[in-house]
């Protein structure tokens, strides 16, 4: 099975996060360039809507309550109003605002929650002594952070190259004895860090197997809205063609990658209505409410498409940078969703080694992608060959810090 941890882990600090890993393998090593790139942290730093600062000053009144922690009104609304454009929600199917969507401080809160629930759930069932928290891996580190704080094991689904990127859901199917245990499963798309789409089938595939078993289906789709082709498959527009509509399943977004927005911490979750209503019992004991003038913002900025293509052009224009700087070296393949390139760099040996020589020889600082997943069920770390790049600079700067990258296996 998967290394073995727990509450532990994270108190004793056994676990670190990557960047702290970097830190480390990086300390006392000069970067190989007077002017050094940071290609590490998934920061977007694209132009965020301009109006964003008027509307907290509009409701600065606000700052003198208690926020609703479900949200306002006007918020829900507005959310709700986004998921039936974007997913063609029309009416008996359109999302409910009061039951079927719940906002939280950015998509990481909500993830980190969710886990409680969904453990105690399995709990109350007494089907094992310890629930499993499933999870792709490579992982967004609060899918972990949950798990480990709800009690749960957590259980790494590699995803490879050779699976498309995605947990290889044929083996999840025929490993029924974790299935029964399981809590939840935590999937993203586009994913962090390959970018790979879950198509309609593979949805369906992942919401019936968290059904049969009853488990939640946590879907993390914060970079749902950064993509080149067709727009990705939305968790919750495969689950409403279904008779169960949304049981089983919450979506988690934000307005940090769509927006730009990461400093507001303004995300939401939506779908199973019921085990929501329960969500909203657990933030409502131990959660921060999101401020009050922030939710007035977030639900302009909701409203507001303009700035999300602009947004999607400027990723694209990077893209066509990598497409002619990169070519096909270290596996590069423009991905179908997100703002990563997931780089093989075995040529080099591995990706630790590939992210300590280019910031020695180049001063390009990348993350390893042993440093965002674990050792799966197989006892291999599908990130072990890879470094992440996150192409967040300007054009420029990230055909620079490519053009430097190219050099690595000279």
């Amino acid at each position: 099975m998967s290394d073995t941890l727990s509450l532990a882990s994270l108190a004793d600090g056994t676990i670190l996060s990557p960047f702290s890993r970097l830190r480390q393998l990086l300390d006392g090593t000069p970067p190989g360039h007077s002017r050094p790139i940071d290609l590490t942290l998934g920061e977007p730093r694209e132009t965020m809507p301009p109006f964003v600062a008027a509307k907290i000053a509009e409701a600065e009144a606000l700052f003198a309550k208690y926020p609703p922690i479900r949200g306002s009104d006007e918020l829900r609304q507005a959310i709700a109003e986004w998921i039936g454009r974007r997913f063609g929600f029309t009416g008996q199917a359109a999302i409910d605002p009061a039951r079927e969507i719940l906002p939280c401080n950015g998509s990481r809160e909500g993830l980190f929650y969710a886990a409680f629930p969904a453990v105690g759930h399995k709990q109350q069932q007494g089907l094992a002594p310890r629930p499993a928290v499933l999870m792709c891996n490579p992982f967004y580190q609060a899918y972990l952070g949950g798990a480990l704080a709800a009690g749960a094991e957590p259980v790494f689904l590699n995803a490879t190259a050779e699976t498309g990127h995605l947990p290889d859901l044929d083996a999840l199917e025929a490993d029924t004895a974790l299935l029964t245990r399981t809590a939840a499963l935590y999937l993203c798309s586009p994913a962090n860090p390959q970018g790979a789409v879950a198509d309609p089938a593979y949805i369906a595939r992942a919401l019936a197997l968290a059904r049969a078993h009853d488990f939640m289906l946590f879907f993390d789709e914060c970079y749902s809205e950064i993509y080149g082709g067709a727009p990705p498959t939305g968790a919750l527009e495969v689950a409403a063609k279904t008779p169960e509509r949304f049981r089983n399943l919450v979506v988690f977004n934000s307005l940090s990658k769509r927006s730009n927005l990461p400093g507001l911490r303004s995300g939401f979750s939506a779908g199973d209505a019921d085990f929501l209503d329960t969500l909203f019992e657990v933030r409502n004991l131990i959660g921060p409410q999101m401020p009050g003038p922030t939710q007035h913002a977030s639900a302009a900025v909701w409203a507001e498409e303009q700035h999300v293509t602009a947004n999607r052009l400027a990723y694209a224009q990077k893209y066509d940078i990598a497409d002619t700087v990169l070519g096909t070296r270290f596996g590069y393949r423009r991905p179908a969703g997100g703002f990563f390139l997931w780089l093989d760099m075995e040529v080099l040996k591995d990706g630790e080694y590939a992210a300590l020589t280019l910031w020695k020889r180049f001063g390009v600082k990348v993350i390893p992608g042993a440093y965002l997943a674990r050792n799966g069920c197989d006892g291999t770390n599908p990130g072990a060959r890879y470094v992440r790049v996150a192409l967040v600079h300007d054009a420029a700067t990230i055909r620079e810090a490519l053009e430097r990258f190219v050099h690595v296996s000279a």
